[in-house]
């Protein structure tokens, strides 16, 4: 087989030459022309999947290293027999700790406290359950909005979108989906962004066109009191500079970017061609083991100091910040190959699941809420 991998795409070498010969490029220049002789595509985000790039090539598999698929035309796919997998949930951990990394950040600065605030998990699936966990074991009140799920369940903990906006903390974790009743483009928009609360955090991290770019950043002109987190963006790589300056937090599309994310969508996506191709599938990476892992605490700490010693250590989320807001004054070409190269030179960033809080008290809250966060007691 011949299998074009992005390159970006954690042992995507080691991993695909199981099945013959891989070509790696960047996602942003694979082509009609790159497709034209290979059996399988093996590709990220960036890359759009369609029957421009397709149409006259060889390709029968398309896997996506990720948990989104608006960039995949699967109308297009069905029509061909070409087969399809994606690695939902492979980044779900990663950007729940995101989420809680900016949370942190804001509550040991402005001195809120978690249990007093209320939380709108915008979007209920791997991402949005894992927040919404997490959240209760801080004693947060969470308030969940998901239409499609609800329609689909008997669960009876759904409440609207306008209950959800009304929120002391806003997080989405919805797909991009363009038109119909589930329609999510533009979900915070110039009708429904009055509802968002002075001093509220808000924070996306799913899609960037879930929120209406244009209306958040006449909002933040006209009244910057939302504590905002912006980590996709509705023109990235070539992401509105003027928004940025604006917003509290902005990063360039790395909330889902942990090591063990990453690797988990590689994995996902052998498995799956192995699966498609009728082999057992023989191949695991082997990570390293994180040195330096440890946090110690006493047990005393406000559960708000508690995180920040966590994060501190595992995942600054304002180290990220500050890297995207180097390109703010570069010229457009320059800021989108910043933009570019700060997610393919990403830091190795390991999960929580990987550090061990030394606890020297026996506090069965710090111990229920480490257990949710994976960290080791």
């Amino acid at each position: 087989m011949k299998i074009i991998v992005d390159e970006n795409i954690p042992f995507g070498r080691e991993a695909f030459e199981n099945f013959g010969k891989v070509e790696l490029h960047n996602g942003r220049e694979i082509n009609a022309s790159v497709c034209k002789n290979a059996d399988a595509l093996i590709v990220r985000s960036i890359t759009k999947v369609n029957e421009e790039l397709l149409d006259n090539s060889s390709i029968k598999f398309v896997g996506t290293a990720t948990i989104g698929t608006d960039h995949i035309n699967q109308n297009y796919l069905e029509k061909k027999e070409i087969a399809f997998s994606s690695a939902a949930g492979c980044n779900s951990y990663s950007v729940a700790e995101y989420v809680f990394s900016a949370l942190t950040y804001f509550t040991n600065k402005y001195k809120f406290n978690l249990n007093n605030l209320s939380v709108g998990v915008v979007g209920y699936g791997n991402i949005g359950r894992k927040v919404a966990a997490i959240a209760e074991a801080l004693g947060m009140r969470v308030v969940v909005n998901d239409p499609p799920l609800q329609r689909t369940t008997n669960e009876r903990r759904f409440s609207t979108l306008e209950e959800a906006l009304k929120c002391d903390v806003v997080t989405f974790h919805v797909p991009l989906n363009k038109s119909g009743i589930d329609k999510t483009v533009h979900l915070l928009n110039k009708e429904n962004i009055n509802l968002i609360k002075e001093d509220v955090i808000l924070i996306n991290s799913s899609r960037g066109p879930v929120v209406s770019n244009a209306v958040l950043k006449k909002r933040l002109e006209s009244k910057n009191n939302i504590h905002s987190v912006i980590d996709v963006w509705e023109t990235e790589p070539n992401y509105d500079s003027e928004l940025l300056r604006l917003v509290n937090i902005g990063t360039p599309h790395i909330a889902g970017y942990s090591y063990e994310g990453k690797v988990n969508g590689t994995v996902m996506i052998y498995n799956a061609l192995s699966k498609h191709l009728g082999i057992n599938p023989n191949w695991k990476p082997k990570l390293t083991e994180v040195v330096d892992n440890r946090i110690e605490c006493s047990g005393k700490e406000r559960v708000e100091e508690l995180l920040l010693k966590i994060f501190n250590k595992s995942y600054n989320i304002i180290e990220d910040d500050e890297l995207m807001r180097q390109g703010l004054d570069l010229p457009i070409d320059k800021k989108i190959e910043q933009f570019d190269s700060l997610r393919k030179n990403y830091k190795i960033r390991r999960e929580l699941s990987n550090f061990e809080v030394l606890l020297n008290s026996n506090n069965e809250k710090f111990r229920d809420l480490l257990k949710i966060l994976r960290v080791k007691v």
